[in-house]
C-alpha cells in the first residue's frame, strides 16, 4: 500500500494487476487501484476535482483530470473515509501513477492533496523504475 498525508488528509492506494483484462500480446495491460481518503482533520472537506499524471515504461505520459472521482465528490467530516475502486490500462507492462485531489475547506476555500505515486508492475516481470 502507497500512503501520502496533506493538511491530515490520508490517501491510501492499493493497485492490483488485473490479467482477465490484460492481453499481454497486443500491449494492453490493465490494473484496478483501491483508493482511501481518511480525514484526520477537524474540518468537513469536499472532494471536488483530480488530476493524475500516469507514464508508462516508454515515458508516455498521460494526463487525467476531470470533476470528482467515480462521479462522486464525496463530502468527509472528520474521522470520515472514503473509498473507490478505479482503473488504468497501458500498452507497456509497468507504469507509475501519482495525481492530486482537489479539496473545499469548511469555508469554500480549495486546497490541494497528494495522490502517492504508485507503481504498476505486471506480477513476476522485472521491475523496472519507472
Amino acid at each position: 500500500m502507497y500512503r501520502a498525508v496533506t493538511q491530515s488528509i490520508e490517501v491510501c492506494a492499493e493497485p492490483s494487476y488485473l490479467p482477465a483484462q490484460s492481453e499481454p500480446e497486443s500491449g494492453h495491460f490493465v490494473w484496478a487501484y483501491q483508493i482511501t481518503i481518511t480525514n484526520n482533520s477537524p474540518e468537513t472537506v469536499q472532494l471536488v476535482s483530480r488530476y493524475w499524471h500516469i507514464t508508462d515504461a516508454s515515458g508516455h505520459v498521460q494526463e487525467v483530470r476531470g470533476e470528482g472521482v467515480v462521479g462522486e465528490q464525496p463530502v468527509l467530516k472528520p474521522g470520515d473515509s472514503y473509498s473507490y475502486t478505479s482503473g488504468c490500462p497501458l500498452s507497456t507492462p509497468s507504469g507509475i501513477m501519482v495525481g492530486r485531489y482537489t479539496m473545499r475547506g469548511p469555508r469554500g476555500a480549495f486546497f490541494d492533496i497528494d495522490i502517492p505515486a504508485f507503481s504498476l508492475d505486471v506480477p513476476g516481470a522485472a521491475m523496472r523504475l519507472n
